[in-house]
């Protein structure tokens, strides 16, 4: 498996330290890992084989090998690849989840420090929230691409997911302001910054895509 490290990291965590909201990313990270080991069990148990694992600002990120024998078995306009694809990207959100319950439990049975349970709760519930908005590449937006896909057909469901994630992005952006001006937090502009970031470079790929489509269009035309 090949191993890759984002340099962005180095980035957020600089910004983070000077910011002194280190301890909150250092937390923010354990479970990001966390979430993805939830993805690579998902993964692991639908029968995917593990292909790359890239370190990133917001934590791993897992890519998998699909099974040939899942793209020849048609679901309406898609496959049941993008079924098996939908539990993979739920995965992740869900073991967020599970994380919280299990530390309300562990509260109740045995003390835990109140600042370290709120931060533990807090932590998943962020990155849980934050992995199911629908914004392709993020969990959310894998979970519209792959819906799309089953009823509208692969072509498709890159421009309507596409569209989507801008839509939510802007959303986003409008009540992100609001908080900034009234937290003051540093953190939730580079969220916002990265998020532009990542939908500008999903809407590159989809182009490319599309060229692709519209030039394989022509060739049977002539």
């Amino acid at each position: 498996m090949q191993i890759k490290v984002d340099l962005k990291v180095f980035l957020f965590f600089l910004i983070f330290l000077v910011t002194r909201n280190i301890k909150i990313y250092s937390i923010l990270m354990l479970f990001a890992l966390i979430h993805e080991l939830g993805h690579l069990v998902i993964g692991v148990f639908l029968g995917f084989k593990t292909e790359k694992m890239t370190i990133l600002p917001y934590g791993l990120k897992i890519s998998f090998q699909t099974k040939s024998i899942d793209f020849n078995k048609k679901l309406k306009k898609g496959n049941i690849l993008s079924i098996k694809k939908i539990f993979l990207a739920l995965g992740g959100p869900i073991t967020n989840v599970i994380c919280i319950i299990i530390t309300l439990i562990l509260n109740e049975k045995i003390y835990i420090e109140q600042s370290l349970c709120e931060n533990i709760i807090y932590a998943n519930i962020l990155i849980a929230v934050f992995n199911m908005l629908p914004i392709y590449p993020l969990d959310g937006g894998r979970v519209v691409k792959e819906i799309t896909h089953i009823f509208l057909g692969l072509r498709n469901s890159y421009k309507y997911t596409q569209l989507i994630s801008e839509i939510s992005l802007y959303i986003i952006t409008a009540l992100s302001s609001i908080l900034i001006l009234y937290y003051k937090n540093i953190a939730i502009f580079i969220i916002v910054v990265y998020l532009w970031y990542i939908v500008y470079k999903n809407k590159k790929e989809i182009a490319n895509k599309e060229k692709i489509y519209k030039n394989i269009e022509k060739y049977k035309n002539t």
